[in-house]
């Protein structure tokens, strides 16, 4: 392992400021706002405050007071924060993030998890961020539990709890399957979208049916970034990759979509914080790498064939304004739930838009499991 502080060259950030001053905006109808993507007004602004008055560098130093290491598993980059806290008996927690997201996503809930008392991992999916480069298919949300796996041996954790949303769920639930003698305890703000329950369980309960059918109706409706990157992720890489203002408007607009934004985005996030998070993207080139993920979870779902179990005591936070979410009754189909939460606010990005509710969550069910 390699400890290493983030430092992106000059010419980096140069070429991408001066790629932002000569973006070909499309052509815009007045008045359709987000009703067809992104706000053309929207996109033009952050644009130029992306060219001419973003800080980078305030960022990076921002980053830099934790301690970022890199190591590789099995021929995979892997990056990742480690915050073993002051206390050498605090419980492991590796916590997993999806997309349009990254380790960023984990900056405002990390303090909370130590002082919650845990020694908190938070690594970078392969493909994200500084995990990279990706050098190989296959791999899925299934390897990546044995890559978390093994890093937590090389940490020194032989037993941990798995906690995650979007990508990071099916990543946190493969561990639970896969692994479930190292997992203390699975907490989950989000169910994989491809998580499908033992197909030998009872016919769905009409309440489970309505979760079904709004499901496949989100997906016909909501679903196009998903059909693009799990069927032909290096076409559309190939674009957000060459053009920073393609992909804030890719990653953008998912954030303020499915944020509990009421439509405002800079109402839950900062124009520095959106565009951090897309600076990152773009200086390690992972558009198209990240996107690969949904190409692998098509081709290795989370489904559990016959007798299939998550066995390790789970909890689930649902916030409001994340969609699709199945009934509880659905996800202790696969789940042995122990603690369920509806919380009274926030979006599909828990960590970043409400700390507060997601550490206390966890720290709630921490309780559980040691008494």
């Amino acid at each position: 392992m390699e400890r290493f502080t983030i430092q992106i060259p000059d010419a980096i950030l140069d070429d991408l400021r001066e790629r932002l001053r000569r973006t070909r905006f499309p052509p815009a109808i007045p008045g359709t706002g987000w009703s067809q993507g992104v706000d053309a007004d929207w996109l033009r602004e952050a644009v130029r405050h992306w060219a001419e008055r973003y800080d980078w560098r305030a960022a990076e130093r921002e980053m830099n007071r934790w301690t970022h290491l890199r190591t590789e598993i099995s021929g995979n980059p892997i990056h990742f924060i480690h915050a073993p806290g002051p206390k050498a008996d605090a419980v492991p927690l590796i916590v997993t993030h999806g997309w349009p997201g990254s380790f960023l996503e984990m900056m405002r809930v990390l303090p909370l998890l130590v002082d919650a008392g845990f020694q908190v991992v938070v690594p970078s999916l392969p493909g994200f961020g500084f995990s990279a480069p990706l050098r190989r298919t296959g791999v899925s949300l299934w390897s990546i539990a044995d890559l978390w796996a093994e890093l937590m041996t090389r940490l020194g954790y032989g037993r941990f709890i798995a906690q995650g949303g979007d990508l990071g769920a099916g990543v946190s639930t493969c561990l639970g399957l896969r692994h479930p003698d190292r997992l203390i305890g699975l907490h989950l703000n989000y169910i994989p979208g491809s998580y499908r329950p033992d197909p030998a369980g009872p016919e769905p309960t009409a309440e489970e049916q309505m979760f079904l059918a709004s499901a496949d109706a989100w997906y016909s409706a909501d679903g196009g970034y998903w059909h693009e990157q799990a069927t032909r992720p290096a076409t559309i890489g190939a674009a957000l990759d060459d053009s920073p203002a393609g992909l804030l408007a890719w990653i953008g607009e998912k954030l303020r979509e499915w944020s509990d934004c009421g439509g405002d985005l800079q109402r839950r996030f900062s124009l520095d914080e959106v565009l951090t998070h897309v600076t990152l993207y773009w200086i390690t080139q992972t558009a198209t790498s990240s996107s690969r993920l949904y190409y692998e979870t098509r081709l290795h779902p989370v489904r559990f064939a016959a007798g299939d179990r998550v066995r390790v005591p789970t909890a689930v936070a649902r916030f409001p304004l994340e969609a699709p979410f199945p009934p509880r009754s659905w996800i202790e189909r696969g789940y042995d739930v122990h603690r369920f939460t509806e919380m009274p606010r926030g979006g599909h990005f828990a960590a970043w838009e409400e700390p507060e509710l997601l550490a206390g969550d966890l720290r709630a069910f921490l309780g559980q499991l040691t008494t």
